[in-house]
């Protein structure tokens, strides 16, 4: 199968080095100097330095090349990037399938990336969301990973989940879109609130109740979308907010462990030389959750810190000041 890959951050040359092992496959880089860069050199040493991209991984700038003939396009790029990337091969009279490996809620409209893809692409354009637990070093390393493509064509997630499993990769398949979307999407904002707690110090238990409480956020959020409760539990769910939460390598985690220390955001963002997802996606969630009225305080907390309108503690302070509830409520 020959893939193209769109975008040449972290992840997407992660997944290229991972699927360049059994596909024929181009990587495509918006910026051309960053193309040659990594054709010359055979490494990104600006997003994913350490790692080799293999010489059997075409390298361009040149979308009209990396589209031509492919059976399948990953686009690997971040939510901000998945529209403007979607109206050019749109534009291009693109036919192949899509699946898009962005996690997080456009920042202007607060819309998942299914409802961007619905807007800017034929009806008819097969299209699916890969997600789940996955940090690029790890994918990059081939070190066994599991992930979930969903589809609202059941039939489609199947195929191309078989066609990209691996080995070390194994990919399973849904038909929930929405459920693995929201899932994917929130799980970098506790991420931010996992690393305020643990830059804090507060400590294995605060940490555990958090990734708990913020599971049962994203859930109350999800299902009022339209997921579906099993999705929250699976991999693209609880497995991939334990690792977001958990994981040296997160780097919304990073985020939160830095504003912990007071570190203004502009200067943690800056220090990172990512995007780190959870910010643009707390704030459009945040203005999401109030206007169909889902309680999500956690969520709230982390916009206020990321706004500078609390300071950390006292952040931290009045969610344990929330008055005792029924948990499963």
């Amino acid at each position: 199968m020959k893939l193209a890959v769109l975008g040449a951050g972290a992840w997407g040359t992660a997944i290229s080095i991972s699927l360049a092992r059994h596909h024929s496959l181009v990587l495509w880089a918006r910026d051309a100097q960053q193309a040659r860069e990594i054709a010359a050199t055979r490494t990104n040493q600006r997003y994913l330095p350490g790692f080799s991209v293999p010489d059997a991984i075409a390298v361009t700038a040149e979308l009209a090349a990396a589209l031509d003939a492919c059976d399948v396009i990953l686009a690997a790029t971040t939510t901000a990037g998945l529209r403007p990337t979607l109206k050019r091969l749109a534009a291009a009279g693109n036919t192949a399938p899509l699946v898009w490996l962005c996690k997080g809620f456009e920042a202007e409209t607060a819309q998942l990336p299914h409802r961007i893809a619905a807007a800017e692409l034929p009806p008819a354009l097969p299209r699916a969301v890969l997600s789940g637990p996955s940090f690029a070093a790890e994918i990059a390393r081939g070190l066994p990973a599991a992930l979930t493509l969903a589809s609202h064509d059941p039939e489609f997630a199947a195929r191309v989940a078989r066609d990209l499993h691996a080995n070390a990769l194994r990919i399973y398949s849904s038909d929930d879109v929405t459920g693995v979307e929201v899932a994917g999407a929130l799980k970098n904002v506790m991420a931010i609130a996992a690393g305020v707690s643990d830059g804090l110090g507060l400590g294995a238990n605060a940490r555990a109740a958090l990734i708990t409480r913020g599971l049962a956020e994203i859930t109350r959020l999800g299902l009022k979308l339209g997921g579906r409760p099993a999705t929250f539990m699976g991999l693209a769910g609880a497995g991939d907010l334990i690792l977001t939460c958990t994981g040296d390598l997160s780097r919304n985690r990073n985020v939160g462990l830095q504003l912990a220390r007071n570190i203004p955001l502009p200067e943690v963002l800056r220090s990172l030389g990512h995007v780190a997802e959870g910010v643009p996606t707390a704030r459009a969630v945040d203005r999401l959750a109030r206007e169909l009225g889902v309680d999500m305080p956690i969520t709230r907390a982390v916009c206020r810190v990321l706004d500078g309108n609390i300071p950390v503690l006292e952040a931290v302070q009045e969610l344990l000041q929330r008055d005792p509830k029924p948990e499963h409520r």
